[in-house]
């Protein structure tokens, strides 16, 4: 009984192996005819049986089926399966050691990586020029489709999800940035450098030997070398700008908080922390924020001045002053941090104009109160609003300060 078993089991593996070769035999054929279609069922036939194949019958399997993907370049060729089958056949040849098919496997990916970064850089150009929501999509797709291509180069990882937030599709801009940081991607590398001696343009190469290669030949001179920065902290900030513009700031700030653990003095997500907290009309953490990007860039206005808006809010007058005062002397020409301290000056005057109405029917008393109460506040208002007009030039300035100068017997007018 054993033995019959064994020979049936011996049968089936003859017979699947026999199926596995048929199939396959069929797909080449079909391939050499340009039958992509017929071919593509040989494989999916075939495709149940490999699992169990041996190492040689497996590469041509995987080589076969990149190829019938391939359908020698074709314009409607899916790029992505593709890419998926081709990279599965040289992993496979690289964990056996085994190279019968990567060199033409390699040279076809790297003409499809020239193919699509060309599509994917003039589809960009197009994008930029019409800022249409779709045409991002498409160059976006073009960049994901090179990664796909090769992994290794995780910068059009990084293009991909950048042009797909341009495009507003959120949803796969986050999945990309999120894939990103899972990788553990910087972006930090080696630039190679050197200027080309006919057109005076610096140019870039892959690597040091094909620039010290032009060098040598004397076509280009000035050879350098130069770090690429860091990308995880726009990571980060690009992530949670997704998120935001989903209309999930909890998310946002989850994702700024993990940044700014990396990144502690990033003014960068520090702001962009602080933007979600005011749109979240938490004005006391938007304060927070804004001091502590103080500390890190001191010589902002727009820091100080934001800083005494919510001062202003949250009834720190005293402080809004100060913080006004600060963005002046950083912007001598910051118009509305005059038109603020004039605001907090003028403000004064609301107890006086109640004071005033409590006497309206004793007209000295009245006029007594609005010339040593009143119009002095006026008076000391008046130049922070004059200074504002003549930076601002809105309309309301103009029949305020007017309106100033009526109040305090003056001739002058603004036209």
């Amino acid at each position: 009984m054993k033995k019959q078993l064994l020979f049936l089991s011996a049968f089936i593996i003859s017979l699947t192996i026999f199926g596995q070769k048929s199939e396959l035999k069929t797909a080449e054929k079909a391939l050499k005819s340009n039958n992509f279609a017929a071919a593509m069922a040989a494989i999916n036939q075939a495709e149940g049986l490999i699992a169990n194949a041996d190492q040689k019958t497996k590469a041509k399997f995987y080589y076969l089926k990149g190829k019938a993907l391939y359908q020698n370049g074709a314009a409607n060729t899916d790029i992505e399966k593709t890419a998926k089958a081709f990279n599965q056949l040289l992993d496979f040849e690289k964990e056996t050691k085994k190279y019968k098919y990567s060199k033409e496997i390699g040279e076809l990916i790297n003409k499809l990586i020239d193919n699509t970064a060309n599509k994917a850089s003039e589809s960009y150009k197009l994008a930029a020029k019409t800022k249409a929501p779709e045409d991002y999509k498409v160059a976006a797709k073009n960049f994901h489709q090179v990664y796909l291509l090769s992994p290794r180069d995780t910068s059009y990882l990084d293009n991909a999800a950048l042009v797909y937030y341009l495009g507003k599709d959120y949803d796969t801009s986050i999945k990309l940035y999120q894939q990103l940081l899972d990788l553990g991607y910087t972006g930090i590398a080696k630039i190679y450098k050197a200027t080309e001696k006919e057109s005076g343009k610096d140019l870039i190469f892959p690597d040091k030997k094909s620039m010290d290669l032009q060098v040598k030949l004397g076509l280009a001179e000035n050879p350098r070398t130069e770090m690429k920065e860091s990308r995880r902290e726009y990571i980060f900030k690009n992530l949670a700008q997704s998120y935001a513009a989903k209309d999930n700031p909890d998310k946002a700030l989850e994702i700024l908080a993990q940044g700014r653990k990396e990144f502690p003095n990033s003014y960068s997500l520090l702001i962009d922390e602080a933007n979600i907290y005011y749109k979240k009309g938490d004005k006391q953490r938007f304060k927070d924020n804004l001091e502590l990007a103080i500390s890190l860039n001191p010589t902002e206005p727009t820091l100080y001045f934001n800083v005494g808006v919510m001062n202003m809010d949250l009834g720190y007058e005293e402080e809004a002053v100060k913080n006004f005062t600060k963005a002046i002397e950083l912007d001598p020409e910051y118009g509305n941090a005059y038109n603020n301290l004039g605001s907090i000056i003028l403000k004064k005057s609301e107890a006086v104009q109640e004071e005033l109405n409590k006497n309206a029917m004793d007209f000295a008393k009245y006029d007594k109160i609005k010339e040593e109460k009143l119009l002095p506040i006026y008076r000391e208002a008046l130049p922070y609003f004059e200074k504002a007009y003549s930076f601002l030039k809105t309309e309301q300035l103009k029949n305020l300060v007017n309106s100033l100068y009526e109040n305090l017997d003056m001739e002058k007018r603004i036209e």
